[in-house]
Parts: structure tokens; C-alpha cells; sequence
């Protein structure tokens, strides 16, 4: 029996599908309504249940073999720290402590480059890259950092597991969360881009790594999961292009895109909605940074990424049909 946490979101869910088309019998956590994820959902034992919840998880386990725990917090707001800290370190503790006491056979674990922090030179980020405190950063890479470092602590105490570190993940999901919002931003002919530059992987690599991680000999390694470097502007002229929609085409300067969060900061205040832009997204649209993917595709030689335009025209595609486009 393979446990799926965090089964209804992007990750997740396409998870299950590939697990559900191998055959394999599924556990997935909800915490209120059950998501649907495919037509039938036939093979998923849907168990409500919290990752907070440790004796909720200490009874779960004992009928586990496997564990892909992808629920987490994402957020970059100052208001949202608690539920940061709650969900990715004491949620990923209770998570690895259950794992251990109920003699679960393996976990794969999905961090984010996020933990990796910030090196401040012109290179490539690799997973000898370890979290500097005295470095910018975010919150939210701080907690998966220090839910990591749960996970070290559990291998240490005998836990087989391993840890895949995705870049921005597009996949075709829910467009008004996670990163399927830039889908959303190129579609609704956002002006404006940056000289920034990141790492982008299709959710189907995601998954197929994290498989083959699950079912390989390696153990106690983390691994950075991205397809393709690309700068911002060239993945939404990509996406507004897909959906025949004017791409962006306004500078927005370092100055401006201070200046733009501080307004969008002071409207979230009054509106009580959130801010469509935060401090710290707009210091990483500004940021070049590259990931080095080669360890990953070293250790597993059967394994390749997707090309960046072909996973975007897919998920475009995807997207007009969910939301008839």
C-alpha cells in the first residue's frame, strides 16, 4: 500500500494517476473534502486525516510499504509564517517519526530548490548547496530547509529515503494556486517582465523521477529535479503565444518592481485579498539563477527531461480544454 500526502495538489495529484495506471494501490490524505482526481478514482482509499495529527499518522503506518509525502505550505507572506512552520517542519517530523515506528519500507520526499538558498555568484546551484541563514532568502525555504533537515535525522535513525528538489513545476492544475498561476498571468496578458531567470520542469518529469527514485536501490540523496534554465519573460511569451494572447512587453525594473509590491502590499491590506506580488517574489523575478540537473540524470540513466515548449503547449492545451478556453 503506497501513501500519497498532499494528494490534491499539483504534485499529488498527478502522482496518484501514474501510480493508479501501474496498478498500485493508493492511500491519499484529505483534510476536508475529497478531491476528484480522475474520472473514477478507482484504486484510492481516500483517508481524512492531518499530518499534525501524530497519533492519526501512528496508526495509519503500520499498513504502509511506501511514502511520498508532498504536502506542504507554500506561501511568501509574512501573515502566513505559522502555518508555514506548522505544516512543513512539524508536519514532515510527524510524517518521518511515523514512518520509522511503523516500519515503512521507503519515503521520497519532495523538498524544494527553495531549501537550497541563495549562493550570490553567477553559478549553476547544485545540491552541495547548503542553506545560509546570512543570505537572502524566504520563509518558505527555510521551512522546507528545516523539514529536510527532519528528514536527514530520520535516515540517520535508519529511515530509507530519498529527496527530489523541483524548480517551478508546471503542470495543468487548479490555476488560481500554485504555480499553474503563471498559466493564469499569460493568459490574462500581464504587461510586464523581468530579466530574472529560473528553473522550470514539467510535473510528469516530477513524477517519473520520483517513481523511479521509489523503486531504485539509492537511498540518503537529495536530488535537484529541473528541465530547462529559461528566463521569465521567454516562459510567458512562450505561454501568451500558446494561448494566442499579447505576451508581455514592459520592462519592469528592479526600482519599479520594489515600488509595485509595496502598492500591492498596502491594497492586500484594505481588500483583505492577497497580494498579487510580495517582497520576496519580486526580488526572485530580478534574480538569475540557474540549477545544475546533472545528478539526477547520472543516477538515473533511464530518465529524461521534457522540453520546455513541449510541456508548455501541453499544459496550455490542457488548461483551454479545463476551463474552455
Amino acid at each position: 500500500m503506497v501513501l500519497v500526502t498532499g494528494a490534491s495538489g499539483l504534485i499529488g495529484s498527478h502522482l496518484i494517476q501514474a501510480l493508479l495506471q501501474q496498478g498500485q494501490e493508493v492511500t491519499a490524505l484529505y483534510r476536508n473534502t475529497i478531491p476528484v482526481l480522475t474520472d473514477t478514482d478507482t484504486g484510492i482509499h481516500w483517508v481524512q486525516g492531518d499530518i499534525l495529527d501524530v497519533v492519526f499518522l501512528e496508526e495509519l503506518m503500520p499498513q504502509i510499504t511506501q511514502v511520498y509525502h508532498c504536502a506542504a505550505a507554500v506561501s511568501f507572506e509574512a501573515k502566513d509564517k505559522q502555518t508555514l512552520y506548522q505544516t512543513n517542519i512539524e508536519g514532515t517530523a510527524n510524517v518521518v517519526n511515523a514512518c520509522l515506528q511503523g516500519g515503512v519500507q521507503k519515503l521520497v520526499f519532495v523538498s524544494s530548490v527553495a531549501a537550497l538558498g541563495r549562493s550570490g555568484k553567477a553559478i549553476p546551484i547544485t545540491e552541495q548547496m547548503h542553506w545560509d541563514e546570512t543570505a537572502v532568502g524566504s520563509e518558505y525555504g527555510r521551512t522546507k530547509y528545516l523539514a529536510e533537515m527532519e528528514v536527514w535525522r530520520a535516515i540517520g535513525e535508519g529511515l530509507n529515503a530519498v529527496i527530489v528538489n523541483p524548480v517551478i513545476v508546471l503542470g495543468n492544475g487548479d490555476w488560481n494556486k500554485s504555480s499553474t498561476t503563471l498559466f493564469k498571468t499569460a493568459y490574462r496578458e500581464f504587461a510586464w517582465y523581468t530579466n530574472g531567470t529560473t528553473g522550470f520542469v514539467d510535473v510528469l518529469d516530477v513524477v517519473n523521477a520520483m517513481l523511479l527514485l521509489m523503486n531504485s536501490h539509492i537511498s540518503a540523496e537529495r536530488f535537484i529535479l529541473c528541465g530547462s534554465n529559461t528566463s521569465y519573460k521567454a516562459f510567458f511569451y512562450s505561454v501568451a503565444t500558446n494561448f494566442n494572447k499579447r505576451p508581455p512587453h514592459k520592462y519592469a525594473s528592479p526600482f519599479l518592481a520594489q515600488l509595485v509590491w509595496r502598492l500591492a502590499a498596502v491594497g492586500a491590506f484594505f481588500t483583505g485579498k492577497k497580494p498579487v506580488l510580495t517582497r520576496e517574489t519580486a526580488h526572485t523575478a530580478q534574480a538569475k539563477i540557474s540549477y545544475d540537473n546533472t545528478k539526477l540524470l547520472n543516477a538515473l540513466p533511464e530518465f529524461s527531461y521534457t522540453p520546455l515548449e513541449t510541456t508548455i503547449l501541453r499544459v496550455c492545451n490542457e488548461l483551454k480544454n479545463r476551463y474552455n478556453l
